[in-house]
């Protein structure tokens, strides 16, 4: 029998384990800890760079609080997988990201160690602070702790919750700044080059210790100097922006020194209202191909531990995404097109920008976790004559809602936003889903919405939102195409124009999205009609009312909610018309989509090729 390579971790089932070690073993607990996260994601995929860099404060924080009771509120999320191999999930760690298995994000149903559920950025101050407030209002002696990396930071919602935190002196509030200069993206804006300001060494902490060893013998000189000293800090180093909010700022200190963050992290707990401890970290943090690619790590397939490759996926390699087809798209289109304008809120890699920012550096705007401002930036562009596209996941466009209608709608501007991650996501889950963007833009006034079903109507309908003088928006999953190659073409197509591909009897499959070969198969099968309609606003309401004339049912395919979809859109269109086919939708149902493969989740909604089949059967009956 050999011994554990982990003996520590193998030790640890709970918090509670955790504090019976020493600090002193806690540095090894650290290495092991770090290497069974690098094992699993090996095997699994999952975030991986940002857990790595946050080890030693989360030992720190669960052997110094007393979690459960005390809150811990991880933002984003994408840092958590240490944190559940400490609190008693390490042996389900296999079943990360998978099906009917663990979260890859903090999940209270999951645990009692996830006090808060999250996935979208920038949300752990107001959570804590809610949390920290509710504790106060019942007597309740638990401490709130927030954690929350730099380019969280860059979101105003984080900025809002601090000044609101700042003006209540007596909430026992902790926030940790996990400062590694990243988030998915390297980091952007103003903040970010304010924050790494402290990164090329100790200046201020020099003249600090040296001002006070000189002029300590001195009474005046020693007053004018600690006067002078918080402009020389304000100068050096960011502390001075979170003390006006009304934060107690403390640091920056190295967040891998496991004595250190115990010493601060013991004396904060002792102390009361909103403080602020910036730490220094490195994403990626024991494994060196995670060090020098934190991008690529930061989420990734399951890959090879010595060589850091992805592992291969079976006949995938050769097949185009629609994120790549749209990478091809924009810029191809701005080589034609001077005036056109990418935006992105930090989602560079994701959204396929990468190559577009290469090309035209001063015409790619990466705005930060910023998706309001994101919008509202399109919007500015718009009124003064250049041609903005938003790359954007659906999931993130939500928070941007606002301003879509009242700064983009409202005044009908020329903006079109490519929606990634449309539909169902898959191992993300519920956060990440794609779920809602038909419906939740479709009541929207004035907006032109398309739904392509392979890698070349993408192309056809990103040139047609483009060409439209007014707000369109184009969405498409996180898939491949089903046509492998890539496709280039500038042809554009009138507004509603939808495809005939079969011609059948009785049923009419309508199919809005990427489930066209899906579509197609039943349509074989159970001699129907096939539409793929690509325009879910405005429809094609020629093609409806010529289909209307010879089928009994409508039976609408689509990759998102049922309610308010596109499916929806036909049924309202009929209700108007006084039309009698029957209109069957099958989409997601009124439900938020458990994590797994892109396949399971679609099977789980009943849009698998069996599912729908049955259905079909029933009503051709």
């Amino acid at each position: 029998m050999t011994d554990s390579l982990t003996p520590l971790l193998d030790s640890i089932r709970d918090p509670d384990d955790l504090r019976l070690l020493s600090p002193e073993e806690l540095p090894q607990l650290a290495e092991e800890l770090r290497q069974a996260v690098i094992e699993t994601v090996s095997r699994t995929g999952g975030h991986l760079a940002s857990g790595l860099g946050a080890v030693e404060l989360t030992i720190a924080l669960h052997y110094l609080f007393d979690t459960p009771n005390d809150r811990l509120v991880w933002d984003v999320g994408h840092q958590c997988y240490p944190h559940k191999m400490l609190t008693g999930r390490r042996d389900a760690m296999p079943t990360l990201r998978q099906w009917q298995g663990l979260s890859g994000f903090p999940k209270p149903s999951e645990s009692e160690y996830d006090c808060f559920g999250v996935g979208h950025s920038s949300t752990s101050i107001s959570a804590a602070l809610g949390m920290a407030l509710a504790a106060r209002a019942q007597g309740i002696d638990r401490h709130a702790v927030a954690i929350i990396g730099d380019g969280g930071m860059s979101a105003g919602m984080a900025f809002e919750a601090m000044n609101h935190a700042g003006s209540l002196e007596d909430v026992d509030l902790l926030v940790i700044l996990n400062d590694n200069e990243m988030s998915i993206s390297p980091n952007v804006g103003a903040l970010s080059k304010y924050l790494s300001r402290i990164w090329s060494g100790s200046l201020y902490q020099q003249m600090r210790a040296g001002s006070k060893k000189v002029l300590g013998s001195i009474p005046s000189a020693w007053e004018l100097a600690r006067r002078a000293e918080e402009h020389i800090k304000g100068m050096i180093v960011p502390g001075t922006l979170f003390e006006e909010l009304g934060f107690s700022y403390y640091g920056p200190i190295d967040g891998h020194d496991l004595p250190a963050l115990l010493k601060i992290l013991s004396n904060l707990k002792k102390q009361s209202g909103p403080r602020l401890l910036h730490i220094i970290t490195q994403k990626g943090k024991g494994y060196e191909p995670a060090e020098n690619d934190a991008c690529k790590f930061h989420g990734t397939g399951p890959f090879h531990i010595d060589s850091g490759q992805t592992s291969a996926r079976g006949g995938q390699a050769d097949q185009q995404s629609y994120t790549q087809a749209f990478s091809d798209w924009i810029v191809a289109k701005a080589g034609q097109e001077p005036l056109l304008q990418a935006i992105t809120p930090a989602m560079r890699e994701g959204s396929g920008l990468v190559a577009f920012s290469d090309a035209f550096p001063e015409r790619f705007h990466d705005v930060a976790i910023a998706e309001q401002h994101a919008v509202t930036l399109a919007a500015g562009m718009a009124i003064d004559g250049l041609k903005p596209v938003v790359a954007i996941y659906s999931t993130f466009l939500q928070r941007g809602y606002d301003q879509l209608i009242h700064d983009v709608a409202i005044q009908n501007l020329d903006v079109l936003f490519a929606v990634d991650r449309g539909g169902v996501v898959g191992a993300d889950g519920a956060t990440h889903t794609g779920n809602f963007d038909i419906a939740y833009s479709r009541c929207i006034p004035n907006m032109v919405i398309m739904t392509p079903s392979d890698n070349r109507e993408l192309q056809l309908l990103l040139n047609t939102g483009y060409a439209h003088p007014g707000p369109a928006l184009v969405r498409y999953p996180r898939d491949n195409s089903a046509i492998p190659e890539r496709i280039e073409t500038e042809e554009t197509l009138p507004l509603g124009r939808s495809r005939l591909l079969r011609e059948g009897r009785n049923v009419a499959i309508l199919n809005f999205g990427p489930l066209l070969e899906t579509a197609r198969r039943l349509a074989e099968q159970h001699d129907a009609t096939l539409v793929d309609m690509r325009f879910v606003k405005p429809l094609d309401r020629e093609r409806l009312q010529e289909l209307a004339r010879n089928h009994e049912h409508f039976f609408c395919i689509e990759d998102g909610a049922e309610r308010g979809g596109a499916g929806s859109a036909v049924n309202e269109w009929l209700a108007e018309q006084g039309l009698a086919v029957r209109c069957h939708i099958h989409g997601h149902k009124n439900s938020f989509p458990p994590q797994g493969s892109r396949e399971q989740v679609l099977a789980w909604y009943g849009l698998d090729f069996d599912s729908l089949s049955r259905q079909i059967e029933k009503i051709s009956r």
